[in-house]
């Protein structure tokens, strides 16, 4: 009798399946002791479209929305049926006995495992592994504490509900707005935040009015200490003469020691985050790179959120520091005594614990990985130093000083110890010959007293303008969709923000892809089309608080506190609600996607714009009768292409230089000159310029 354990992922069944001793390589899944290990590669099974329901559904209209299945249907992955069926193969096979749901300790890997056990018709008993360490001890206590799988039976229905509310308002959305406006806009739960967010920066931005002020500054001895702002030049002019003639007194001085933990292991956003600001990857990029890393088993499962390891790899991992610390330039002559408590908290272990080189890693090294990939994991390497090392502590001086009736306050910092701001200071030297531009730049006050006192001190006032928020980069995008609608989200909820860390990059290429969002530089902008499409979608699709109510009903669903049914009646109403509110649109509605027509020139008799047409170049106001035909015989008799250059030239100078025209008279071509010759009626002539 066999026991069949389904993982998510071809690694981690291999990882599984080694800790518990089934060695024997089969096509699709490993074998041993009894054991048979396989694996889904992520999504086997997916969510029919809606053209599966109902042929006319393969047609956008509005009349056959909502598009509500009673009975939902599923279909197998694009690229993915070769393992399914060794799945269902496997589930049927007389000496499988029962299996084992290994998929990811989370609602997407209790879906995964439950859509191939249902394709399947699969009806044998199943039983739980839910860890969330890859230690070999963790696989095996893991497979010690089986637990029942139908006591997961909540956290399944919570996952389903959150995959149906997706499509139906997904489906129905996008086609409902598609329709109206005569153009393809994707609308979703997700996407539709994210781009507001783009869209409410920009206007921000456009809206913005910058405004002077200025800054009087004295010098205290050696000391710089400045004003508040002051709006008008008049008055900071009168503040710096005054100071000139008074004397400076150090009313405060504050001294205060102050302590920067160390920063906490990545998870894949914050990973992405800092790939951007540091090395302008986008969050796409970082993820293949990961992924990639990954796959040559470099690197632990990127796709996580998690910023902690377990208690069980403590001692795994202070050995992978051991063997790292000597391959890293930057750690040369460094002596490191990791804190291994400071990265351990099982509590905020879901899925999978935060992301770190490998064993594999620490003995092959750099050899051989790309520019990309040795990037990538120096930094990953880097934070793993900074996370285990000693606070960065210091000591803050804040100084105040009186002066012609006026506060000014200078600022700064003695180090007390590098701790591990100076491994970090060490990384970023490697980078570009100079320490992280974001550093603080705080100078080292002399010896001050409260009451020093300085006479005539030098002024002087500097002009400022305020500036506008900045653009959103992939780094500060990815930051606000973590942390969008967190407020309105339960603490014990499995997601927060918008989107996962796994998801939220192909979010942000797919608005770009799509036209909604453009990159200049580094900068994230929406263009005209999804501006207008944030301001055409009702709140309720491009607020995060629906994500956020969406969570808080599945988390209680996962608990077994609500009704699933409920749920989804709810998610159909709004549906429902949302066909019947949006069922037509104005007519200057229909225009707002229209494609922008570029205007090849004016026309010569009104000066309105000339546009190009499928037949013909024609004048923009309906009362004026210019039109250019491209089939004009003067042009087909020369056998030459009446083109969109050809036309820009003669309405801007009457004429155009044409080459190849053919001559019936010689049986030659020529290059000549071609005048528009405007009769004012209908019709509209050419004549070649006589040649001198």
């Amino acid at each position: 009798m066999s026991i069949l354990i389904i993982c998510e992922k071809p690694s981690v069944a291999k990882t599984i399946a080694g800790a518990l001793g089934a060695k024997e390589q089969k096509d699709g899944y490993i074998q041993g002791d009894g054991l048979l290990v396989s694996w889904c590669i992520g999504h086997l099974v997916s969510m029919a479209d809606a053209g599966c329901y109902d042929e006319r559904f393969k047609k956008w209209r509005y009349e056959d929305l909502p598009i509500l299945p009673e009975d939902w249907k599923y279909t197998l992955t694009p690229g993915k049926e070769k393992q399914f069926s060794v799945l269902k193969e496997l589930m049927h096979r007389p000496d499988v006995t029962e299996l084992v749901n290994g998929c990811d300790a989370g609602r997407e890997g209790e879906l995964i495992f439950r859509f191939v056990y249902e394709q399947a018709d699969c009806r044998k008993p199943f039983k739980r592994l839910w860890i969330s360490s890859m230690e070999d001890s963790a696989i095996r206590e893991g497979m010690d504490t089986l637990k029942d799988g139908r006591k997961y039976d909540p956290l399944y229905h919570s996952a389903l509900c959150r995959a149906r509310a997706d499509w139906l308002v997904g489906i129905n959305a996008t086609r409902l707005f598609s329709v109206l406006y005569h153009k393809t806009l994707n609308v979703g739960r997700v996407l539709s935040p994210t781009l507001n967010l783009l869209v409410e920066r920009d206007g921000k931005i456009a809206t913005f009015k910058k405004e002077k002020y200025h800054i009087v500054q004295i010098g205290c001895g050696s000391v710089k200490a400045e004003s508040e702002r002051i709006a008008d030049a008049a008055e900071a002019n009168a503040l710096q003469t005054a100071c000139e003639h008074s004397q400076a007194v150090c009313t405060s001085l504050k001294k205060e020691k102050k302590t920067m933990q160390p920063p906490k292991l990545y998870d894949l956003t914050s990973l992405q985050r800092e790939a951007n600001r540091i090395y302008g990857f986008t969050a796409k990029q970082t993820l293949d790179y990961a992924q990639a890393l990954y796959e040559k088993r470099l690197l632990t499962y990127p796709r996580t959120d998690s910023n902690y390891i377990t208690s069980d790899m403590e001692q795994s991992a202070a050995d992978l520091i051991a063997t790292l610390l000597p391959q890293l330039p930057f750690m040369q002559g460094v002596e490191l005594a990791p804190e291994m408590g400071r990265v351990i908290n099982n509590a905020k272990v879901s899925d999978h614990h935060a992301i770190l080189p490998t064993a594999e890693f620490a003995k092959a090294g750099f050899a051989g990985l790309a520019e990309s990939e040795k990037k990538l994991m120096s930094l990953i390497c880097c934070k793993l130093f900074c996370a285990v090392a000693p606070p960065h502590v210091y000591k803050a001086v804040t100084a105040v000083f009186e002066c012609g009736g006026e506060q000014f306050t200078a600022k700064g910092k003695t180090i007390l110890t590098e701790g591990w701001k100076g491994i970090d200071t060490r990384f970023r030297l490697t980078l570009k010959g100079k320490s992280d531009e974001e550093a603080e730049d705080e100078a080292i006050l002399p010896e001050l007293a409260e009451g020093q006192t300085f006479d005539n001190p030098a002024a002087s006032v500097s002009e400022h303008y305020t500036t506008p928020p900045k653009p959103y980069t992939e780094d500060t995008l990815l930051s606000a969709m973590e942390s969008a609608g967190k407020e309105d989200i339960p603490d014990e909820a499995e997601r927060k923000g918008l989107g996962t860390p796994a998801t939220r990059a192909a979010m942000i290429e797919k608005l770009l892809s799509t036209g909604f969002v453009e990159r200049k530089g580094k900068s994230l902008v929406p263009t005209k089309d999804g501006i207008n499409l944030a301001v055409i979608l009702p709140d309720m699709l491009k607020s995060p608080q629906l994500t956020a109510e969406w969570e808080s009903r599945l988390t209680e669903i996962a608990k077994g506190n609500a009704d699933p049914d409920e749920f989804m009646d709810g998610i159909a109403e709004l549906t429902r609600e949302l066909v019947k509110q949006y069922s037509h649109i104005t007519e200057d509605g229909k225009k707002l996607f229209a494609p922008e027509k570029e205007a090849i020139g004016t026309c010569p008799r009104c000066g309105s714009p000339v546009y190009e047409g499928k037949k013909n170049f024609y004048c923009s106001n309906r009362a004026c009768r210019f039109v250019m035909w491209k089939n004009d015989r003067f042009f087909a008799s020369r056998k030459t292409v009446f083109s969109k250059k050809i036309a820009a030239a003669l309405l801007k100078d009457g004429k155009a230089k044409v080459k190849g025209l053919y001559s019936e008279r010689t049986g030659k071509t020529y290059d000549g000159t071609v005048l528009l010759c405007d009769t004012g009626d209908q019709y509209v002539n050419y004549r070649i310029e006589q040649r001198k």
